[in-house]
């Protein structure tokens, strides 16, 4: 059992993630920024821990952290200023990476998007580019840490019902994946630390099982 750390726990895929981890046996800490939502989070049988990680420095995240195995995060600006996603995709994000060294876990999951990265082909005009921009700094970050990190590219996010089964590949392109299967992905890549550690894993809906996703 592994304690795990759930950053942005009041999201749709982390309310659907925590139960999954729960089920598989470990301990679940969400952190939410809006203390009503509690109940929503121990309904997903996960503990909350109400903090502002928007606003918290790197001191007060590593006390949230310690004593954790893995963290995962799966929190957002959710559109709005430029500035604001920054602060919370980019900036805040690099913060819980070095709160979590300091903490002592060893293990970090990352929900990116499908198509981040250097050449993500984001115009600075388009909306979406602050977001873009955010979720590339923060994965090469993650990256460049001693971390036993893995970052999850999901394509276009829906709420179709969950198939268990997605579609990757060098050659797969961008399209959509439900909710349910992220919160899999999440699940099955934090119960899989030895062959997922140190790989970015882009995926879809698809035909084929998650286990082949997650086995190396």
């Amino acid at each position: 059992m592994s304690r795990v750390v759930v950053i942005g726990g009041h999201g749709k895929v982390a309310l659907l993630a925590a139960p999954l981890l729960s089920e598989a046996g470990h301990e679940v800490i969400s952190v939410i920024r809006n203390p009503e939502h509690e109940a929503d989070v121990r309904d997903a049988r996960a503990e909350p821990v109400v903090a502002d990680v928007e606003s918290a420095s790197v001191d007060h995240m590593a006390d949230l952290l310690r004593g954790a195995d893995v963290v995962v995060w799966s929190a957002g600006a959710g559109g709005g200023s430029p500035e604001r996603t920054y602060a919370v995709d980019r900036d805040a994000a690099i913060h819980s990476m070095e709160a979590a060294r300091q903490a002592g876990v060893q293990r970090y999951v990352m929900v990116s998007y499908f198509g981040a990265g250097p050449d993500h082909g984001v115009p600075e005009d388009n909306s979406f580019f602050a977001y873009a921009e955010a979720k590339t700094a923060a994965d090469e970050h993650l990256a460049s840490t001693d971390l036993r990190w893995t970052i999850l590219r999901p394509s276009g996010l829906t709420l179709d019902e969950p198939t268990g089964l997605v579609e990757f590949g060098a050659d797969v392109e961008a399209g959509h994946v439900s909710r349910g299967n992220v919160a899999r992905v999440i699940a099955a890549v934090v119960n899989a630390p030895d062959s997922t550690s140190g790989r970015v894993l882009a995926f879809n809906d698809g035909d084929r099982p998650i286990s082949e996703l997650v086995g190396g």
